[in-house]
């Protein structure tokens, strides 16, 4: 895969700050400000704007608040996504990598499922109790496999837009916290578990190129 020299475009704080709560799909001040490394007094700044343009209302589900997108917010996501990747001409990378992508999704979605549930007496959708070493094993070794994968990706599309840049190390990070025994990092909600991130890259991808998942 060619790999671009010069260092990836950095994005604005008002771009960032928007498109993270659209691929964490909801977040408090502090989550949207980690995502992408941003001071948290102009992150807050920059909400309370967003949320006055009707862009980003607060929500709650499931025992969690936080902000989360509206229509209109994802409408003016699309347009600075859509003005960034064309001045940065960016668009044959990530489109590049957004195809060698699609076979990755379709084992990192097989292998969470594999983590979640193990076929036994007929039932396909027994939950898997985590009591076959070889079970378990078999799937982290194909998440090893597509944390290998992941790396070069991440790379070239880092090299392009500066924003994509720690996909592959916070997958990394997740595996190795699942690896050390602690299961839930594989596709617990909350967290950064293996399978958030993963979605949260497939999120950034398909909206960059203004796409539908599965296109």
């Amino acid at each position: 895969m060619t790999h671009i020299e010069a260092p990836g475009r950095s994005s604005p704080p008002e771009l960032l700050v928007l498109h993270s709560v659209r691929i964490q799909g909801m977040a408090d001040d502090d989550a949207v400000a980690v995502r992408f490394g941003l001071d948290e007094a102009e992150t807050r700044e920059i909400l309370l704007d967003d949320e006055a343009y009707g862009w980003i209302r607060q929500a709650a589900f499931g025992g969690t608040a936080g902000w989360s997108m509206t229509e209109r917010g994802r409408a003016e996501d699309d347009r600075r996504l859509a003005e960034e990747l064309a001045d940065a001409g960016a668009r044959p990378v990530v489109e590049r990598v957004h195809e060698a992508f699609g076979p990755l999704n379709t084992r990192l979605l097989a292998a969470c499922t594999d983590w979640q549930v193990r076929p036994e007496g007929g039932n396909r959708l027994t939950p898997n109790p985590h009591t076959d070493p070889e079970w378990d094993a078999r799937v982290l070794a194909e998440l090893d496999a597509l944390d290998d994968g992941l790396a070069p990706l991440v790379t070239e599309l880092a090299s392009a837009l500066a924003r994509f840049e720690g996909y592959d190390t916070r997958f990394s990070a997740a595996l190795a916290r699942a690896r050390s025994g602690r299961g839930e990092w594989v596709t617990g909600t909350g967290i950064g578990s293996c399978h958030v991130v993963w979605m949260e890259l497939h999120e950034d991808l398909v909206s960059t190129l203004g796409v539908q998942r599965g296109a």
